[in-house]
């Protein structure tokens, strides 16, 4: 039996599920402002699964490498949340 498409699924849930709060935090302390680390983040994990020989591990590090660029997204879509009182605003939105 193969047990490896069980396992890429696995952790795919696992990275998908481990960044939604990573967004809301980010964007708690930091403000959308750091947008560009989920940028390099993403591109460099997907460059790594380009090398990566492992196929299980490319394909972990590629849902790696597109959750960090939707992300980007997600944290702008996190400031609008905190706006509409979805969210309690962080140490970042003192100057709005």
């Amino acid at each position: 039996m193969n047990y490896w498409g069980i396992l890429v699924g696995l952790g795919s849930f696992l990275i998908i599920g481990i960044f939604h709060p990573i967004v809301i935090k980010a964007e708690y302390y930091f403000g959308v402002r750091i947008w560009w680390i989920f940028l390099l983040a993403g591109l460099l994990f997907l460059a790594a699964s380009l090398w990566c020989a492992n196929t299980a591990g490319a394909a972990l590090l590629g849902v790696l490498g597109f959750t960090c660029l939707w992300s980007i997204l997600e944290l702008f879509e996190q400031r609008h949340r905190v706006r509409k009182g979805w969210f309690p605003p962080g140490p970042s939105h003192k100057s709005q």
